[in-house]
């Protein structure tokens, strides 16, 4: 079970104050550039211990770069980053060690091939944390029980379907110890059939107390799982409001056109 403080009440938490919010990841002023395109737009963001934030938006909003930005898989070009307090390192082994501290979960589950299910969870925690490979598998093997593949531990990968790779794939995140999770459209290259065995595990780790950022168009996960909903629209945070609030009375026109867009079928 995680050791991290239980989630506040569902709503959007603004900034430390009386109701005991501390910030984790804080983002300050954060623009990005793809060429032409201003793809992350004076970004105010800030995400407290526990809280878990749905990000979403139509396509080419900004969403994933944003998501890729807090652990620095995209550099920014102006603005601050901070996690736990600390601005992002630049490079070298102060920027692996906050990889360690905010794992990613992708949509392309990137496991490595060659190597088993157990080797994929454990491999980071020999090299990264320096756990002796006894102990990072012991670790592995109980992470996979918690998400449900204890019985894969020794396939390889392309033995596995898409929702145990990311199943997987989060176990190895998890091996970290992480103080948050990011997850950039994890559910989006799966057949429908599997995704649920996927939100599941991460409806779990939100009510454990898991920091989350995710990145999805699963609305459904959102309204249950999220304490805040962020909306993106041309690189720009256009609403943050509590999931009930932005599902049933989104403020913008742009939130208003997506969702009609969206829930319709």
């Amino acid at each position: 079970m995680s050791t991290a403080e239980p989630p506040p009440g569902p709503g959007p938490a603004t900034g430390p104050g009386p109701g005991g919010f501390t910030p984790l990841i804080e983002m300050r002023g954060v623009n990005k550039h793809f060429g032409a395109l201003h793809v992350l737009q004076d970004i105010e963001l800030t995400i407290g211990r526990g809280e878990v934030v749905v990000v979403i938006g139509p396509s080419g909003s900004g969403k994933s770069t944003l998501c890729r930005a807090v652990n620095r898989l995209e550099p920014i070009e102006s603005g601050t980053i901070l996690i736990d307090g600390q601005p992002l390192p630049e490079e070298g082994k102060g920027l692996a060690r906050l990889r360690a501290e905010v794992g990613m979960v992708f949509q392309s589950f990137n496991l490595f091939a060659h190597r088993t299910v157990l080797q994929n969870v454990s491999l980071a925690q020999i090299k990264v944390r320096g756990r002796a490979r006894a102990e990072a598998d012991a670790k592995s093997r109980a992470l996979l029980e918690r998400v449900g593949l204890a019985d894969q531990a020794d396939k390889y990968p392309a033995q596995l379907s898409g929702g145990q790779q990311q199943r997987v794939a989060i176990a190895r995140a998890l091996a970290m110890d992480p103080k948050a999770l990011l997850f950039d459209e994890p559910t989006s290259a799966l057949d429908p059939e599997m995704i649920n065995e996927v939100l599941d595990v991460m409806r779990r780790l939100a009510h454990e107390g898991m920091t989350m950022i995710v990145v999805t168009h699963e609305m459904g996960f959102a309204r249950s799982a999220a304490n805040r909903v962020v909306f993106m629209a041309d690189g720009r945070i256009v609403e943050d409001r509590a999931p009930e609030e932005f599902f049933d009375a989104p403020e913008s026109d742009r939130a208003r056109d997506f969702l009609s867009k969206i829930l319709k079928h």
